[in-house]
């Protein structure tokens, strides 16, 4: 197979070869990947195409699934590409503290197990688990998804809890997106399929305190957060960035927009690599067009999981 040299002794696969290499021509290909990864990602990105073939702008495949976890209280299974997560809620009944006695709350916790990722060891809490669970938490309270005191039953007596716990069961990047999706995706689950009212049955009837939402009715969901992250390499913008991408890329950006579009959070690791205006400004354009498509996707888990209710 012919191979053009290129600085620094690198040789990488012509651009006209591998017509008839056959399967040499494939593994000379790969080889080249493999041992020279920036190069040809680069080469990609001057032809404005991903190593997965999409364009720079363009997201991969995405799917919602609701209920999958008949246990759970509300859950979700969400693909974005090869990245899976799957996000179950459990209620309970909680004591408030008392410096909010008139709210209930929402614990999250992110896992990723060994299977998720070649990087995970066995015995080993992975070092973004706990990164991306802060967030999540961050995200969802400062959105104002759910209004805490909307979660109170009795003032300083009893209010709901609601465990959220997300399992990465494949790790193929952007995992905090895929995260996101699926904790808004099991809430509207457990929303839209009764769980979740505000006087439960064990208490309505059987107090003598006064309940703070007397009347019984499922709880709302305002300013749903969706978010897009932007691997940045030199002067290109890479949506929705593989985790063979983020492991080349020089850094990236996470947008989160609520519903009506408003900023909620940017976030940029620490690095020499700068995010200019230009470029936080195109990330949140991208972030918005991606939010839309984020929930029309929702809309339509919601509409199936109305039908199969109903047949």
């Amino acid at each position: 197979m012919a191979t053009t040299a290129r600085g620094g002794g690198e040789r990488e696969p012509a651009a006209g070869s591998g017509g008839g290499g056959g399967a040499a021509a494939e593994m000379e290909v790969e080889a080249y990947r493999r041992l020279f990864p920036v190069a040809y990602f680069e080469r990609h990105l001057r032809e404005s195409v991903r190593l997965d073939a999409r364009p720079l702008a363009s997201p991969r495949d995405t799917s919602v699934a609701l209920g999958l976890v008949g246990s759970a209280d509300g859950s979700a299974l969400v693909k974005f590409g090869d990245t899976t997560m799957v996000a179950a809620i459990k209620l309970e009944v909680m004591t408030p503290p008392a410096e909010s006695s008139d709210e209930g709350s929402v614990a999250v916790d992110f896992y990723m197990p060994p299977i998720c990722s070649p990087t995970v060891r066995p015995g080993r809490s992975a070092e973004v688990a706990p990164v991306i669970s802060k967030q999540l938490s961050d995200v969802i309270m400062s959105s104002g998804m759910i209004n805490l005191k909307d979660l109170c039953l009795i003032n300083g007596k009893a209010s709901w809890i609601a465990y959220l716990d997300i399992y990465c069961l494949n790790a193929d990047g952007s995992l905090f997106d895929a995260a996101l999706v699926s904790a808004v995706a099991a809430f509207t689950h457990c929303i839209d399929d009764g769980r979740v009212v505000t006087v439960p049955g064990e208490l309505e009837g059987k107090t003598k305190l006064p309940l703070v939402n007397k009347d019984k009715r499922k709880l709302m969901l305002n300013n749903v957060p969706f978010s897009l992250t932007c691997g940045l390499h030199k002067e290109h913008i890479l949506v929705d960035p593989t985790a063979e991408e983020e492991s080349i890329i020089e850094t990236f950006v996470t947008v989160v927009l609520d519903t009506l579009g408003r900023v909620v959070s940017v976030y940029k690791p620490g690095g020499s690599v700068l995010a200019y205006t230009s470029i936080l400004k195109e990330c949140i354009t991208l972030a918005k067009r991606r939010a839309q498509q984020l929930r029309n996707i929702l809309n339509e888990s919601v509409s199936a999981m109305e039908v199969d209710k109903s047949s």
